[in-house]
């Protein structure tokens, strides 16, 4: 699904929407646009398809700005409440089973995976034996706010090693899991964004960071 395509859908349903919402929106969208204008550098589209995926679901708590586990997986429960057509199922099981696989059965993106290494140990091998296949049982019964959590799960560790500088710019070492992250986001966040505009009058949350504007001198 196109960004300029959901762009246009934005306009047009502008005047339903409420301001936070559709800045939201807004925001996740310019962001697809420039993942999808990196076609030739997969990390730029990677760290692009993030920030969109966070624009949707980075929400304000207390006046503080909240992008961990409790926001995304309110979020994921939210989008796959309102998704009456099995979109996300559609996309994670007949689109992209084969990266969605390939990145549960990547040890690179475990979270324990990096824990272990830094302990020295390998108490990470049976916690990846046992979450890879829960998540391909929630892929083959259509679990899909544990499968998507999960999905998500594994992309926050990839985010982590590319943003904080965890891997060498375009480096061959991770360039599967980058593509495969690219990949997925590219798709995924659309079909989020898609989901949204239907349930526009849903409360998706308070923005971390609202426009305001300037202050007066």
């Amino acid at each position: 699904m196109n960004a300029d395509v959901l762009k246009e859908r934005l306009r047009a349903q502008r005047d339903l929407l409420n301001e936070l919402h559709s800045t939201r929106l807004h925001r996740a969208l310019s962001w697809l646009q420039a993942a999808q204008a990196q076609q030739d550098d997969d990390d730029l589209r990677f760290i692009s398809g993030w920030i969109a995926f966070s624009a949707c679901c980075s929400v304000d708590v207390g006046g503080q700005p909240l992008e961990d586990q409790y926001a995304v997986q309110r979020f994921v429960q939210q989008l796959v409440s309102f998704d009456q057509h099995n979109k996300i199922y559609h996309c994670l099981w007949h689109q992209y089973s084969g990266p969605v696989k390939a990145l549960l059965k990547n040890p690179f993106v475990f979270a324990p995976f990096w824990v272990s290494q830094r302990a020295g140990n390998d108490d990470w091998r049976k916690a990846f034996d046992e979450s890879s296949v829960a998540a391909l049982n929630c892929l083959s019964r259509k679990k899909v706010p544990e499968l998507l959590t999960i999905v998500l799960d594994r992309l926050f560790v990839l985010h982590n090693q590319v943003v904080r500088g965890g891997a060498t710019y375009k480096s061959r070492v991770n360039r599967e899991q980058v593509i495969d992250g690219a990949n997925l986001l590219q798709t995924l966040v659309p079909v989020f964004v898609d989901i949204m505009l239907e349930a526009q009058h849903q409360d998706w949350g308070e923005l971390a960071y609202p426009v305001v504007s300037s202050p007066a001198p």
